[in-house]
């Protein structure tokens, strides 16, 4: 009588997948569990729509002039008065959302994707080239970014595309040294050093095993910073470094309203309160995104 044959073990796809479904599961949870980060998604959210949809949410053209009607208070025509033009407010503070996103989504992107390179580079390179890296990114550093853009406006004049230029210059270094730092931490780990000896390139090792493990915090710093690079937009626009007039701006908008303060305040307050709530969001968001994300700061709560 001979044994019956072992049946083959068969993994079942949902038990696999089951821990990280789980460990998922387990993040969404302690973020909606979070109300700061909660009130920052919803804010985060509005602002996307609102800059989005700004046609369709805005009562009038931004740069209709209705002058009988000019340096009004909230009507019913006018939710949030007008300027010294007689121009809607409210749709003016709509459409200067579409310059903060246009600013912040660029700037930010290709600041994390350049800063994210140069530092996978830094960190896992020689270390001549580590040094020189970190003497760019501390140069750079060095310069305000006030500073900074007077220079660069001085020889190529005011425009968007000159804040968009300033803002990414000057927040590579932070994505940089970031990823510098963890793929430092990194480079001496046994499963890197593994690859290293089985013959993978750099560039492999970099892309399947640095990569996935340094993307996470820059992104969280890169939600964080969402709201430095919309302020540092409306601050040189209302210097008249970036975005000029007639375009709407919350930066041009404040600065005009601004010089009328004395016979009008709705323009100022108007233009203040969505960089306000924009930058309120952004930092809950990217502070709840850290404590679920990260381990440690999990640990100690």
């Amino acid at each position: 009588m001979t044994p019956s044959d072992p049946s083959p073990i068969r993994l079942d796809p949902a038990a696999v997948a089951e821990p990280a479904y789980s460990e998922g599961r387990e993040k969404l949870l302690l973020f909606m569990q979070n109300r700061l980060g909660m009130f920052g998604l919803v804010l985060v959210v509005l602002f996307f729509l609102s800059a989005i949809f700004a046609p369709i949410f805005a009562t009038h053209d931004p740069f209709q002039m209705d002058i009988p009607n000019r340096m009004s208070g909230p009507t019913a025509q006018h939710w949030a008065g007008t300027d010294q033009l007689g121009r809607d407010t409210y749709s003016r503070v709509l459409y200067g959302g579409r310059v903060a996103l246009q600013v912040a989504a660029i700037g930010v992107s290709v600041s994390l994707a350049v800063g994210l390179l140069l530092g996978m580079v830094a960190g896992y390179g020689p270390r001549w080239l580590d040094n020189l890296l970190l003497l760019v990114f501390d140069t750079i550093r060095s310069f305000p970014t006030i500073v900074l853009a007077l220079a660069a406006v001085a020889l190529l004049g005011p425009s968007l595309n000159l804040v968009l230029a300033v803002v990414i210059v000057t927040t590579i270094p932070g994505y940089a040294r970031l990823a510098r730092t963890s793929t430092l931490a990194l480079k001496h780990t046994e499963f890197i050093m593994a690859e290293r000896s089985l013959g993978a390139s750099p560039g492999r090792i970099l892309l399947r095993h640095v990569l996935p493990n340094v993307i996470g915090p820059l992104l969280i710093l890169a939600a964080m910073d969402v709201p430095v690079v919309v302020t540092i937009e409306a601050g040189l626009s209302f210097l008249g470094l970036g975005v000029l007039p007639p375009t709407a701006s919350w930066g041009t908008i404040l600065n005009e309203g601004y010089l009328i303060i004395r016979d009008t305040p709705w323009p100022v307050i108007a233009g203040g309160i969505p960089l306000v709530l924009t930058t309120i969001g952004f930092t809950f968001l990217g502070e709840a995104l850290r404590d679920v994300f990260d381990p440690k700061l999990r640990k100690g709560h």
